[in-house]
């Protein structure tokens, strides 16, 4: 994170000084970079002060979401500013410091690239620690992942992205003289902000809502009911997230057969990412 911010701090003011549309936008994205990591850090912070705090039901796994929402939600903003300037600079373009700015532009990307080699091996190890299911029962769920995590890490190859943009730019501008290059690739980068955070904000803005009732879980959860009592109608069920690849079931069963709430959890059982399972049942008894 602070390597991110030193570099931000660089490009932002490389950009303003030597005129480099192209290069101000990279600092600004690199700026939502630092930003996803920076709220990552302070929600991962507050989840481990008040994981003991008895007022969070689940856990306090949801800070982190509500952090990935809230610098979402920032993000559109920047990628609103680095649209307005881009489009100010190309309307009334100003004479760029080509050399001084590709220089800048090289070292962002090379930052950007020891981040991602960074954030690699954690991605990494937290995609094979989730993915420890009962075998025949992992499929590939894409909740297992941080998504925090996941995020920052594809947000840093994002970057890369734009800092290549930048390079190109300032470049084409150098040698051919196609001074636009500069503010058009800066427009470049505002929309991949803004794809980044649209994604972001659908995926966090999902798990505060608890809209997870699409998920693969449930579809699980509705076989296996159907396979252990083929005279079970689930009457009331409800599914959603309490943790990473950590979901919460809460489910009403109608059944003629001679069997209790504990059949059915144990039954459930096999799907280790149902953390939390409460089964009611109701018996039909024949006339």
């Amino acid at each position: 994170m602070w390597l991110t911010i030193v570099m931000m701090v660089v490009e932002i003011s490389g950009g303003w000084i030597y005129n480099s549309m192209a290069l101000l936008a990279d600092g600004w994205h690199m700026s939502s970079h630092a930003l996803a990591l920076g709220l990552s850090v302070f929600a991962y912070a507050c989840a481990r002060r008040f994981a003991a705090d008895r007022r969070f039901a689940f856990g306090t796994w949801k800070i982190e979401i509500l952090g990935g929402y809230t610098s979402a939600i920032l993000l559109l903003c920047v990628a609103a500013l680095m649209a307005f300037q881009s489009i100010e600079r190309l309307i009334s373009p100003l004479p760029i410091h080509y050399s001084q700015a590709i220089v800048l532009a090289v070292l962002g990307l090379a930052v950007n690239l020891i981040c991602a080699w960074l954030l690699r091996g954690h991605h990494n190890h937290g995609d094979e620690h989730g993915s420890g299911h009962h075998a025949g029962h992992d499929h590939g769920h894409a909740h297992h992942h941080d998504l925090n995590l996941r995020s920052a890490y594809l947000h840093v190859l994002a970057d890369a992205a734009t800092s290549v943009f930048a390079i190109i730019a300032l470049v084409g501008g150098m040698l051919w003289g196609a001074r636009w290059l500069d503010p058009i690739m800066g427009i470049v980068g505002s929309i991949l902000v803004t794809v980044w955070a649209i994604g972001l904000l659908r995926d966090t803005g999902k798990v505060l809502l608890d809209a997870e009732m699409d998920a693969p879980v449930v579809e699980e959860v509705r076989e296996v009911i159907a396979e252990c009592d083929p005279t079970a109608i689930i009457t009331d069920l409800h599914v959603w997230r309490v943790g990473k690849g950590k979901f919460a079931c809460v489910l009403s069963v109608v059944t003629r057969a001679d069997v209790d709430d504990d059949y059915f959890r144990d039954q459930l059982a096999i799907h280790s990412e149902l953390a939390h399972v409460t089964v009611e049942v109701k018996r039909l008894i024949a006339a």
